[in-house]
Formats: C-alpha cells, structure tokens, sequence
C-alpha cells in the first residue's frame, strides 16, 4: 500500500539515489541559480522600463568578459564571495542583452514573456528531474552528439549571415531548442559526477545551467512571438 508521503509533491525531490555530499552540492548550485535569474531579471527589466543601461555590443561583450574572469578565478572559501558577485555582474548583462527580444514580444503581445518563462520552466524542471532520477548516467554519452549538433548550427547560422535562409533559421531555432534540451540532461549528470570527483565548485557549474536557461527561454520567445504574428496576419 503506498504511503501517505509518496502524494506529498515534496517526494518527487527525494533523490535517494545521490549521496548526502551530492545533494547538499545540487542545493548550493540552485541557490545560485536562482540569484542568478533574479539578477538577470533585474537587467531585463533595466533595459525595458529604464533607461539606465540598454543591450548592446557593450554589455554583450560585458558578459563574456564577466564570465572569462570567473572561470580564471579559483574556486576557494577565500574567494567564494567574489566570484558570486562576478557570477552576478554576468547573469545581470545577459539579463539585458535579452532586452532586444522582450521589447520584440512586448510589441507583438506581452503575454507572451510569462508564457515562454513558465514554458521553459517546465521544461527545465522536467529534464533535470530526469536526469537526477537517472542513476546509468546514460546521458552522459550525449556530451559528443550534442557538441556536434552545436557546432553545426553555429557553422549554420554563420553561413546564414550570408544566404538569408528563413529554412537555415528555422533549422537553427529548433535545432537549438532541442540541443539545449538535452544540455539539461547532460549538464545535471556532469555536475553529479563532477562533485563526485571532488569538483565542487558550484559557481560555475551554475553558469553551465544558467546558459541553458537562458538559450531554451529565448529560442521559445521567438517561438511564440512568430506564432502570435502569423495569428495577427491571418486575423487582417
């Protein structure tokens, strides 16, 4: 007879399949997620409501740096605080640089921004359960194919510069969509074993998840945004 917790929503985060060192580790790489999509919601809403800073090649090439920095930094106790707020500043620039695209879909129909964020929530959570609940770590073996499929689409994408393909576009958006999709699966394994062989710098492995985030949130943006056009061009 099943029991009474196993209806309680909180059971479906129970992962006792993950050592209590791992869990605590996955904690600690959420929480900084989640400040860093505060942070980015704050740059988002900067750049639309404000005209305090706005996206550009500067706060693009910001980021990058931001993130170069991090990354040469070392992970330590001593400069844990400072890579959060280096961790912070680059979460808060691609907040802006996403800019662009929301004033897109605030034009066409704002509805559209809390349906895309819901949307790729549900699909974020839905594939890091899946992953955590994996214990063959079968989704490691995607790391080649999906780095092949991303340098194909970025190949794509720079020879769509040149050529103008709606098709190559189209390729590219779902394309990534689905890539970044399976980054989910692949990255949430490659930080249970990375913690597992005492990696346990969870800054940076939010910045893995935070990317993925972020490029699933705007490829669905777009998505929608298209959508809701091609239903305004139908209704004249």
């Amino acid at each position: 007879m099943a029991t009474r917790s196993e209806f309680l929503p909180e059971a479906l985060f129970k992962f006792d399949n993950l050592e209590g060192y791992v869990q605590k580790h996955l904690k600690n790489v959420y929480g900084c997620l989640g400040i860093g999509m505060l942070s980015a919601a704050v740059g988002a809403y900067i750049h639309v409501f404000t005209n305090l800073m706005q996206a550009g090649l500067l706060t693009a090439i910001g980021s990058i740096g931001l993130m170069i920095w991090l990354a040469s930094i070392r992970h330590s106790k001593e400069t844990q605080g400072k890579r959060m707020a280096i961790f912070c500043g680059f979460t808060f620039l691609s907040g802006i640089s996403l800019g662009p695209l929301l004033d897109m879909a605030i034009m066409i129909d704002p509805s559209i921004i809390p349906t895309a964020l819901l949307g790729t929530a549900a699909v974020f959570i839905s594939f890091t359960l899946a992953a955590l609940y994996n214990t063959n770590r079968t989704f490691l073996y995607l790391g080649g194919f999906i780095m092949s499929g991303l340098s194909f689409l970025l190949l794509l994408s720079i020879g769509n510069l040149f050529f103008r393909s709606q098709l190559i576009f189209d390729i590219n958006l779902y394309g990534g969509l689905v890539i970044f999709c399976a980054f989910v699966l692949y990255d949430t394994q490659l930080i249970v074993e990375k913690r597992r062989h005492n990696d346990d710098d969870f800054v940076w492995h939010s910045v893995d998840l935070f990317i993925d985030f972020i490029q699933i949130f705007r490829r669905l943006l777009i998505i929608l945004s298209r959508k809701e056009e091609d239903k305004k061009r139908r209704r004249n």
